[in-house]
């Protein structure tokens, strides 16, 4: 597998979509750079009293259609290419759904893993204090949310730093947040509702039903445990999923997984393999009980389902394996995980991308609406946010299928096309760039 250089790859993709939008030079050449890019060495001391130093980053890409809007990672592969990609995605995923927002994106280049809570929490405070002191996040301007591991707690810490810098309470400058500090309703699984209403859309067009719609999902983790739960209950026949230690499939045809036991499963053992098999060792009798077969990652991607759902990490589609996976539709709730060389050899093979702009944009969504309702002091109901969440995602689902269908295109280049025809819009009324009429 080749080496993966996102912020490339989402630039073939940019220029592709400027092309078909019409987009001129300038315009082109305004979304190819970001607005800023802030960089530090995030200092923190270590439960041994040691001192140590990560490089810490926040970009801000387009702010054309209002603050800066994505949020922190922390993982040892969080380099500044990654994060650019990352917060240019953002711009064009919030003028997808059509919030008022731009793009952001920040990232310390760390294993989390290797730190104690205490350790994770004096990081936190000392990279957010970074950036509140250099004017980097505000309410109006930048505002953060969680992101690969960082949690609701994280964004509590940070929150608590901006507002020791500030002297007065901010709890817009970030979402995500716990309840208690003003997080929002829904929030905690928004990017995989989400997800779930833009399947459902996509399904309707092909006049499938969720009882005979097998799904198999790589990432359990947040976004990707959520999902499980939300399609079950919908009455999909999840037989697969898996996460960074590998997976469990169901080993008949005819079954699929009650959800719950793979929850249960991955917190009885802390992963879903764990649970039948220690090492090369598994327990064959138990596997057999619970109709369970193992499977890697990789065989997972490869199954015959009707939707593989991608909630890992980003590139786990590429080159080398795209002609191998037989799902005729793939949600991406995970930023990036098919490249474009990717793409262009699921297109060959008729396989439909519902791309993260789109797929994953709930949990941004409802991160707006939380911002929304700190500014004014509201508390809204969780039937309400997700009664607003699910109107967004279906319209903008629905110009994308507009705009797809004008353009003759594939559902990615779609959605890149209307990200940047409302960002161009935007700058153009702005003056930021020539309104060549």
């Amino acid at each position: 597998m080749t080496a993966k250089k996102p912020f490339e790859h989402f630039l073939k993709n940019l220029r592709g979509a400027a092309d078909v939008a019409g987009l001129s030079p300038e315009g082109l050449a305004a979304l190819e750079t970001p607005e800023h890019i802030h960089q530090t060495e995030v200092e923190f001391a270590l439960d041994s009293g040691e001192k140590k130093k990560v490089p810490g980053y926040r970009v801000e890409h387009n702010s054309a259609r209002g603050p800066y809007k994505g949020g922190i990672r922390y993982h040892h592969e969080a380099d500044l290419d990654e994060v650019k990609a990352l917060a240019a995605l953002m711009s064009l995923k919030c003028a997808v759904v059509n919030i008022p927002m731009g793009g952001g994106k920040g990232g310390i280049q760390v294993n989390p893993k290797e730190l104690s809570e205490s350790e994770i929490e004096r990081m936190s405070r000392a990279y957010f204090r970074w950036g509140t002191e250099e004017g980097i996040f505000g309410v109006n301007r930048d505002v953060p949310a969680p992101d690969v591991y960082t949690t609701p707690q994280v964004m509590a810490w940070m929150l608590d730093e901006h507002e020791k810098v500030l002297g007065y309470k901010s709890p817009g400058v970030i979402t995500g947040k716990p309840l208690e500090l003003g997080g929002s309703l829904g929030r905690s699984y928004a990017t995989s509702q989400g997800g779930f209403f833009v399947l459902m859309k996509y399904l309707e067009k092909l006049n499938k039903v969720p009882g005979e719609t097998t799904v198999a999902i790589q990432g359990f983790g947040n976004a990707g445990a959520y999902f499980a739960e939300i399609a079950h209950k919908a009455g999909f026949r999840v037989v697969a999923a898996s996460d960074s230690k590998g997976g469990v499939a169901c080993d008949v045809d005819s079954d699929s997984f009650d959800v719950r036991k793979l929850s249960e499963w991955k917190k009885a053992a802390g992963s879903l393999r764990g649970n039948f098999c220690e090492g090369k060792s598994c327990d064959m009798e138990m596997m057999k009980k619970e109709h369970v077969k193992i499977v890697s990652n990789e065989e997972l991607l490869e199954m015959d389902v009707d939707v593989l759902v991608l909630a890992a990490l980003d590139g786990v589609v590429h080159e080398e394996n795209a002609d191998r996976i037989k799902a005729p539709i793939i949600l991406e709730l995970a930023n990036g995980p098919v490249t474009p060389e990717g793409d262009v050899i699921l297109e060959k093979n008729n396989g439909a991308v519902i791309p993260d702009i789109l797929a994953n944009a709930g949990g941004v969504t409802v991160s707006y609406f939380e911002w929304v309702q700190n500014r004014s002091g509201d508390v809204w109901e969780e039937d309400y946010v997700i009664a607003k969440l699910r109107k967004i995602m279906e319209h903008a689902f629905d110009d994308l299928m507009k705009v797809r269908d004008e353009n003759d295109t594939s559902l990615r280049q779609a959605a890149f096309v209307l990200g940047v025809q409302r960002i161009a819009t935007a700058m153009k009324l702005r003056g930021t760039i020539a309104n060549d009429k």
